[in-house]
């Protein structure tokens, strides 16, 4: 597996814009059927609190297949939300799906050996964010060590649901190859990372403020939504190069009459 430079985590940001420009309303309108399909899953009863976690390397096909579907001038459409649904790997991508509920609990579970529980009784419901407790405790660090016990599961997982469905992995192999891919991409990743966290947590939280203080709340949550959207979705057509930059694409490169040739 070829080592990359860390500048390659910023191709695949930019790479994301352009796959976004192409479709933009499309795009977003398959995001936003999305969310609302989160909405619905959440009504069902007894498993409706974890089923749209258990559903993400689903539903993460759809994206993946919306980026191909733009790659080669085809619209895109909120029927590919079925795309998992309809592949025969589903079982496979559904079971990587409890693996991902598995590893979050862990994860969320373990921050009680820094905050005493707080952040695991935030995510259950039992405390609110304002209350005394919360703000008395060590959440903030809780939430940083959460978070670094999930990087191998995140890096084990991000290839993952593409390797089974296009791949036709096995979820041990596709666990594997995702693991070792992203380790010997690290620095690209790393890039890659920072430069989310400052696109899409960084530049909404700056710009909301500034809006607030010039225009009032109100206006700064017209612009909020519609660009934290917008940056959502670019950011998940971004997943798709840093997978074709390992594995190729998920289809020829040229068209049939040519090959044929």
């Amino acid at each position: 597996m070829n080592k990359l430079p860390a500048s390659a985590g910023w191709v695949w940001v930019k790479q994301g814009f352009v796959l976004f420009r192409k479709q933009p309303a499309e795009l977003s309108t398959l995001f936003i059927s999305y969310m609302f399909l989160m909405l619905a899953l959440n009504l069902v009863p007894l498993i409706g609190a974890v089923l749209p976690l258990i559903l993400v390397p689903v539903f993460a096909m759809a994206f993946m297949q919306a980026c191909v579907h733009v790659e080669q001038g085809r619209r895109v459409y909120p029927n590919l939300l079925l795309t998992g649904f309809r592949s025969p790997a589903f079982r496979t991508l559904a079971l990587l799906g409890v693996l991902y509920l598995l590893a979050a609990v862990l994860a969320v579970g373990a921050s009680s050996l820094v905050d005493g529980g707080v952040f695991w009784k935030v995510m259950n419901g039992k405390l609110m964010l304002d209350s005394p407790e919360v703000r008395d405790s060590a959440l903030p660090l809780g939430m940083l060590f959460s978070a670094m016990v999930y990087i191998p599961a995140a890096m084990a997982f991000w290839y993952a649901a593409p390797l089974i469905a296009w791949k036709d992995m096995t979820l041990t192999k596709a666990v594997f190859y995702s693991f070792f891919t992203v380790k010997n991409a690290g620095k690209a990743f790393l890039l890659y990372g920072l430069a989310w966290f400052a696109l899409g947590i960084l530049l909404p939280t700056i710009a909301s403020t500034f809006l607030a203080l010039v225009a009032g709340k109100t206006l700064a949550v017209f612009v909020l939504m519609p660009l934290s959207i917008v940056l959502t979705v670019v950011m998940y057509c971004s997943f798709y190069p840093t997978y074709t930059e390992f594995f190729g694409r998920p289809y020829p490169t040229q068209p049939v009459a040519e090959t044929e040739q």
